[in-house]
């Protein structure tokens, strides 16, 4: 275990919110970044995606960098470390230390690089090389900074690696990157960054592509190698969430400036920019309120606050506004805003010490108490339709539009490439219970590999299942004839991830949406006149009708692929993580568009996500899935306030909330490893390996229940008629 850097033991000072001291002498910075500019050229010109940008980072202090995709946070790291390609025109200062970076020759960059800065990139499978064992990697980080031996070095690299919590370090370091799941490789980079103990940490979106559940674990691997080494740590994210539970100091940046910041407790509390407001706003909370599902209507769905999106998109480098950036999109925005761009100045009312915001009106802000509610007026929700409001007076809201029973699905393991042979099994999907009725949106979460696509996919297919039944609109999917499965296949429709692999780029959005429809027999003319309908119900404009996917931007192109779902009048809407590819801005506008289509055209959502607090806000019920099986089911007012199974408890525990105060006084469950492998089949329950009740039962010898867990694989039961079922033979303990 490496020890604390001397300069964190003598430190004094005011307390943190986490109860660290807080960075507060000027003598501790150890990063200064001073008037940064960075211009790209391209064909219209050099492009500025970072102006005039100041940061002082002290040590051992965690400043967290958040806005939009294209606001210039990532490029902000990579200047600081001086990774820029040649295209990049970069002016200003950035010391390190009091070292200049900017203009350094690459021998100077590559000894301060690993030594005195470092950085942990969002994708560790790509920065890691393939063909070498990850402790070799580390071991000649070390080696290229400390006149070692080899031995010496990988004998540290191991140490790192157990420091990092990686199981079984000796024998991990032998291993290379893609023998490790992806929390792994990237405890591994972090592992890479600190072996050298730099006074400052660089992490950009270190949690992007990792479950929530790896997502805790990573980050609080970063915090422990934070303190052990008293790096300062410039953390870029997109999840407010993330800032709010690791950052001391937070930065806003727009279009390329920074706009606000200040003491992440008061900038959180008490946004004085408008931008940060929408942010802010934008976010599906876990710690929102839910209305009581006893006063409910029985099958009716639950009334949900719609949240705020910011209007428009931010502006392209090339075409900045001449007044404030953001005033095209800005609500208090007046004729001033639109001729000078505003400084970023002190705020000096009480409470904001050390806060700085680039916005005329953040004063009036302050004065008249305002929130991003006042700000940003949320649109009204549309009111729903009763049953049979759409001519099928045969619909009841209460009947299932889909459903699963004891779903199964394998996939073989061959081996051997001339004459393969089956050797194995992955048991994907191991028995899934789910419905979903009538008007109501059903969650799916579960960590990656938990089987949730594979659930998804199974039921589209419309065809016999390997095991259990699939029942869409009453029909079981094993006996359908092909005109009933045809008639199917238009009354389900799905919304993809990643909405421009998903379009078709060589043809224009108006003959991409009607694809279904000409699927089902409508002839050309028919198709073509759904098209300004559909475009105006998903926002969009009937003029753009003849443009391609590629003139979008990312919400405008989920917009289209919703509308293409919509041109058969579905009536069950399968959406496969629709708004994991957005910025929370445009996420809240996508979110709120389906909850009014939803109340609009009567549709049912099967709505998968990895995302709980998005689930959280728009499902009615939720299913939690845990290595192929339904481990939790029920109403998600009950699921989420008091959860009766220990994987759901830890995967809420592990969402991270967007206010500092609630989520460091949160108290966390970190699931130790990864899942098992879905090619071995357990015995008893498969989750005991990674459970703290199990874990529990083990610590105090109790026998009896902790064989119960190793012999007998838990049931999905609910304790009374319309209660949440869990499948744990404990889920009444705490």
């Amino acid at each position: 275990m490496t020890a604390p850097h001397p300069d964190t033991q003598r430190r004094t000072g005011p307390l943190r919110t986490d109860g660290r001291p807080a960075p507060d002498r000027p003598a501790d910075a150890v990063l200064r970044v001073r008037d940064l500019h960075v211009a790209f050229d391209g064909p219209q010109g050099p492009a500025p995606v970072v102006r005039g940008v100041d940061l002082t980072l002290h040590r051992g202090e965690v400043l967290g960098l958040v806005g939009e995709s294209g606001s210039g946070k990532s490029t902000v790291a990579l200047a600081a470390l001086g990774l820029l390609p040649d295209t990049a025109r970069v002016s200003g200062s950035v010391t390190v230390a009091d070292t200049e970076l900017v203009g350094a020759s690459d021998a100077a960059l590559s000894r301060l690089r690993g030594r005195r800065i470092a950085m942990v990139f969002q994708d560790p499978l790509s920065a890691l090389t393939p063909v070498h064992r990850v402790g070799d990697q580390i071991a000649e980080a070390i080696r290229v900074h400390h006149d070692v031996s080899r031995a010496h070095a990988r004998r540290r690299a191991v140490e790192l690696l157990d420091l990092v919590g990686i199981p079984d370090p000796a024998v991990r370091a032998a291993a290379h990157p893609h023998e490790f799941s992806g929390g792994m490789r990237q405890r591994a980079l972090i592992a890479m960054a600190i072996a050298n103990e730099p006074e400052v940490l660089l992490a950009d979106e270190p949690t992007t592509a990792l479950d929530v559940t790896v997502q805790a674990q990573v980050l609080d691997v970063l915090r422990t190698a934070q303190r052990t080494t008293g790096a300062a740590l410039l953390l870029v994210s997109h999840d407010l969430g993330v800032i709010a539970g690791m950052a001391d100091r937070v930065a806003v940046m727009y279009a390329g400036r920074i706009v606000e910041s200040g003491p992440a407790t008061e900038l959180f509390a008490t946004p004085r920019m408008p931008y940060t407001m929408g942010l802010l706003g934008a976010v599906p909370r876990l710690d929102e309120p839910l209305a009581d599902p006893a006063a409910e209507a029985p099958a009716a769905p639950r009334p949900r606050t719609p949240l705020i999106p910011i209007p428009g998109a931010p502006p392209e480098p090339h075409d900045l506004p001449a007044g404030c950036a953001f005033a095209p999109r800005c609500p208090l925005a007046d004729d001033a805003c639109q001729t000078a761009e505003p400084v970023l100045r002190p705020l000096d009312a009480a409470g904001h010490n050390g806060s700085h915001a680039a916005c005329r009106h953040a004063d009036r802000i302050a004065a008249d108490g305002l929130t991003a509610s006042d700000v940003y007026p949320a649109p009204p929700a549309r009111a729903g339709r009763t049953p049979g409001s759409d001519g099928t007076p045969g619909r009841d809201r209460g009947a299932p539009v889909l459903k699963v029973t004891g779903l199964t699905k394998t996939f073989p393991v061959r081996k051997g490439s001339l004459f393969p042979r089956r050797v194995g099994s992955v048991h994907a999907v191991d028995g899934v219970d789910l419905d979903v009725r009538h008007g109501e949106t059903l969650g799916l979460v579960g960590e990656s590999g938990s089987g949730k696509t594979t659930a998804l996919m199974e039921v589209l297919g419309l065809t016999a299942p390997e095991g259990g039944t699939v029942e869409v609109l009453g029909h079981d999917t094993r006996t359908l004839d092909r005109a009933v499965r045809k008639e199917l296949r238009g009354q389900v429709q799905i919304v993809f991830q990643d909405p421009l692999s998903s379009l078709d780029p060589r043809l224009p959005i108006g003959e991409i949406i009607t694809e279904p429809l000409r699927a089902q027999g409508a002839d050309r003319a028919q198709a073509a006149a759904r098209v300004p309908e559909l475009l105006r119900l998903v926002g969009l404009s009937p003029d753009h009708a003849d443009r391609a996917p590629h003139a979008f931007s990312g919400g405008q192109r989920q917009r289209i692929g919703i509308a293409r779902a919509l041109s058969v009048r579905p009536r069950l809407l399968v959406l496969d993580e629709p708004v994991s590819a957005l910025d929370v801005s445009v996420q809240a506008g996508v979110l709120n568009l389906l909850t009014d289509l939803r109340a609009q055209l009567g549709l049912s959502y099967l709505f998968v996500s990895h995302d709980l607090s998005v689930i959280r806000h728009v499902a009615d019920r939720v299913s939690v899935m845990y290595l192929g099986r339904t481990v939790e089911h029920g109403p998600v007012a009950e699921v989420f306030g008091a959860p009766r199974h220990p994987y759901t408890r830890a995967l809420l525990s592990a969402v991270p909330l967007p206010d500092p105060v609630r989520e460091r006084a949160r108290e966390r469950i970190l699931l130790p490893g990864d899942p098992p492998s879905a090619t071995r089949r357990t015995t008893g329950c498969g989750f005991r390996s990674r459970c703290p009740l199990y874990a529990a039962l083990s610590a105090t010898h109790d026998a009896d229940r902790r064989s119960r867990c190793e012999r007998q694989a838990p049931a999905l039961s609910a304790p009374g008629p319309g209660r949440s079922a869990a499948a744990c033979h404990h889920a009444e303990r705490p």
